[in-house]
């Protein structure tokens, strides 16, 4: 009784489904998977910055700004 059955994760599953819809979680998706694969080429680039000698981060090539967006698709009709 203190462990959750499959069942209990499918309903869990189809109320979230419900709530977000399928694009909505798809685009969550995209955006951490995007996320991580950043913060993996980042890791590997400051791996690199340790073993060279030019001693210049991405952080102050950038000037150390975050510029924020969004993107609205066009509705097609």
């Amino acid at each position: 009784m203190g462990t959750w059955s499959i069942w209990h994760w499918l309903v869990v599953l189809l109320i979230v489904l419900l709530v977000f819809g399928t694009k909505k979680l798809r685009n969550i998706g995209a955006d951490l998977g995007g996320a991580v694969r950043g913060f993996k080429d980042g890791m590997k680039e400051s791996g690199a910055d340790k073993h060279s000698e030019s001693g210049s981060s991405p952080q102050s090539q950038l000037g150390g700004r975050t510029i924020e967006g969004e993107v609205k698709d066009k509705a097609k009709t």
